[in-house]
């Protein structure tokens, strides 16, 4: 029984046997009874201000348009977010770890007096030979 419309009479409605059968079919794909199917139906079609006659387009447009306009207002509201906090912080730390490191001097190493003076000290055994 639905519920909700248990006292209610039946009234009946002639319908075309090809039209019945269809409708029997999506009543049972739905679970639900004919009066409630219908009804569902019904209220669908008010609910969406649509008409069976209408055809979708025009609706599926706007709704389309909607989302776009969404997604727009989603993509300026993260190119914000990006200029204004993302990059400044970026740039805060990059200026600190460029400062906290250490400047790079060119170390004093004996490397430097041994291969200058090995040179010469194997000329000088070259000589004597």
């Amino acid at each position: 029984m639905d519920k909700g419309y248990e006292k209610e009479v039946f009234k009946s409605i002639s319908l075309k046997a090809s039209v019945a059968k269809k409708f029997n079919s999506y009543c049972k794909k739905l679970s639900m009874s004919k009066s409630m199917t219908l009804l569902l139906m019904l209220e669908f079609f008010e609910d969406n201000g649509i008409s069976p006659t209408e055809s979708m387009g025009p609706k599926m447009q706007t709704l389309e348009n909607l989302i776009k306009k969404r997604i727009n207002g989603v993509i300026a509201i993260l190119k914000d977010i990006e200029k204004g906090q993302t990059k400044p912080t970026v740039a805060m730390m990059q200026s600190l770890f460029q400062e906290a490191e250490p400047k790079k001097q060119p170390l004093i190493l004996e490397k430097k007096n041994t291969e200058e003076k090995q040179p010469k000290y194997q000329e000088r055994n070259q000589q004597d030979l």
